[in-house]
């Protein structure tokens, strides 16, 4: 017995040493070649993605620069040579730099000699007429370097360097000169390190400017190239020493198995003839064995056919107790748990159908549940609060202990389960709205702020936010206590919806202060809302306690995108208005753009 599991062992090794040899000696050479590929393929993606930001940071700089061109303060500023208001707004801005119409540098930074500028002239507002201009450059630096390396996210030890007339000018640990890769990836050095490099202009447009060249070049080091193929040879082989030994033990199991066979076979027919019929031997092909496995499943057929029509029956249900808990566990949409209850039940129990009445109306049914015996009733609540009645029809007079316990257990989960659910959609729901005036919270109302302002950069359209707060608010408080405060402040709440659209989005911001996002909505038409919501306010008198009427209004601030181009901005932006509004005697609306304000004539 021995020897033939040697001999067996012996010829399986044989037979897989060849292939694994021829193997190996191919995968060394597409080892290396994969590597290389890989690293071409990760230096020119990274080196897309850089040339992609250094364009998007130069949209940028243009993009600033008319905003500055554009803002109130810094044409005023210009037209007065206001020097100091210019200085602050510069230090704002970086790389910024204000010129007098003259080309005069009135604050900011000259950009340097590797450096892309954008510049924007600041106009008059009345007669049109250039009063100077706003520069907003991108240097070529470390710090340019660093935010490429950022965006493109490098692996470990792959870098970014700016060539600049054969001369490394960032990072300036590379320094010296490098060989520029004039057609496609190869291998340079610099400072007497090897890399594979891939090399393109920033941006070819710089030329006009009279800016040298400036190329980017994406390194991965050599020697990091060449330990990954060695590594990649070397777990070859490992697999190689691991597959040879799955070989010699896979052939010592297969020649146990069939020594084993033998014995197991005779074992098999001896316990048959004891009358234990769960004993089985395949029967395949033609030989003795096949003969001897023949006569065991004859002897054992009776037996063979009841047992397996229990452990049919037996899947079945485990089967259908599982599809029910993982449906359980993973929807908290009560009517979509309804529809897994009653059809899990029935296959469960095997009940000819079921059908789910809530507050005596049916909702849900699976099977015949009009066929049959009399109904199991089965009540689905959760601690003495009932929210249907599951009805299961058996197929015979009556279900079995078994099938009826299964039934008030899987009864008791699915109220679990319902009960979870309801519990989940109410959290969900406490979780974006204010309790006190059932209005989205700040914190829906600020993902909605910013997935409207995404949308509306990515589709175009407006978009304007109204901030309201209400007028001597603390005053209600105090004289008329915190009950009329919360009265106020629901009465507003009810204002807001009846005023707005359906796609617009009120919501308590915080305190007595309200915010309106307004989709598809320029400044002006913002303005006029808030007007109307003015108007609606201050004309609602309130009632306090009982003979007493208190009347209240609110001031209101609005800002529109996309002259205020992020949620942070276009917030700021609507607060800055509302504190203008204030101070201009409350009850009034100012707008952003520092427009007329609207004054409460009542």
């Amino acid at each position: 017995m021995g020897s033939f599991k040697l001999r067996l062992v012996v010829y399986f090794l044989l037979l897989a040493l060849l292939p694994l040899v021829a193997a190996y000696v191919g995968f060394s050479e597409v080892a290396g070649r994969g590597e290389l590929g890989e690293a071409d393929s990760r230096l020119s993606t990274a080196i897309r993605v850089a040339q992609a930001e250094y364009e998007d940071q130069l949209e940028t700089a243009a993009g600033t620069a008319r905003s500055l061109a554009r803002a109130t303060q810094v044409q005023r500023a210009l037209e007065a040579s206001n020097r100091s208001a210019l200085v602050r707004t510069a230090r704002e801005v970086p790389h910024a730099a204000f010129y007098s119409r003259r080309g005069e540098l009135l604050a900011g930074e000259e950009p340097s000699e590797l450096a892309a500028t954008r510049e924007a002239k600041v106009l008059d507002r009345g007669s049109r007429a250039t009063v100077g201009s706003v520069a907003v450059s991108v240097p070529v630096d470390e710090e340019l370097v660093g935010r490429l390396e950022t965006k493109a996210a490098l692996d470990a030890g792959d870098r970014f360097a700016l060539v600049a007339e054969g001369g490394v000018v960032a990072p300036r640990a590379l320094g010296g000169t490098v060989e520029l890769p004039a057609d496609g990836p190869r291998y340079i050095e610099v400072r007497g390190i090897g890399f594979r490099a891939i090399g393109t202009e920033l941006l070819a447009a710089e030329d006009e400017m009279g800016l040298p060249p400036v190329t980017l070049l994406a390194l991965a080091p050599r020697a990091a190239i060449d330990e990954a193929a060695a590594d990649l040879r070397e777990r070859f082989l490992l697999f190689s020493i691991v597959a040879m030994l799955a070989v010699a033990i896979l052939a010592y199991a297969l020649g146990r198995t069939i020594v084993r066979s033998l014995r197991e076979l005779a074992d098999a027919a001896g316990a048959v003839a004891r009358g234990r019929f769960e004993r089985r031997v395949p029967a395949r092909g033609r030989d003795e064995f096949a003969a001897l496995g023949r006569a065991f499943n004859e002897m054992a057929e009776q037996l063979e056919e009841h047992l397996a029509e229990l452990a049919s029956e037996r899947g079945r249900v485990r089967d259908a107790v599982g599809r029910f808990g993982a449906a359980l566990a993973a929807t908290h949409d009560p009517y979509a748990l309804l529809q897994v209850i009653v059809g899990s039940t029935v296959e469960a129990t095997g009940a000819a159908g079921g059908r789910l009445v809530v507050d005596g109306k049916e909702i849900e049914r699976a099977g015949d549940p009009d066929r049959g015996g009399q109904p199991l009733v089965i009540p689905l609540g959760h601690e003495g609060r009932e929210s249907g009645v599951l009805y299961l029809t058996p197929k015979e007079a009556d279900f079995a202990d078994e099938a009826r316990e299964l039934a008030h257990w899987l009864g008791s989960q699915a109220s679990i389960a319902l009960e979870n659910a309801r519990l989940h959609r109410l959290v969900e729901r406490q979780a974006n709205t204010d309790g006190l005036t059932e209005l989205p919270n700040r914190r829906h109302f600020e993902e909605a702020l910013e997935a409207e302002i995404s949308r509306a950069e990515r589709f175009g359209g407006g978009l304007a936010l109204v901030l309201a707060d209400l007028d001597d608010f603390k005053q209600v408080n105090d004289r008329y206590g915190h009950q009329a405060g919360d009265d106020v402040l629901r009465t507003f709440a009810e204002i807001l919806r009846e005023t707005v659209r359906e796609i617009d989005l009120p919501a308590r911001y915080g305190g007595e202060e309200f915010a309106v996002l307004l989709p598809q909505t320029d400044l002006e038409g913002a303005h006029r809302l808030a007007e109307r919501l003015r108007r609606a306010l201050a004309s609602r008198p309130m009632s306090t306690q009982p003979g007493a009427l208190v009347a209240v209004t609110a001031s209101f601030g609005v800002a529109a995108f996309p002259d205020s181009p992020t949620p942070a901005s276009l917030f700021a932006s609507a607060d800055d208005a509302l504190y203008q509004a204030k101070h201009a005697g409350k009850n009034c609306v100012v707008s952003a753009d520092a427009g007329p304000i609207v004054r409460a004539r009542d």
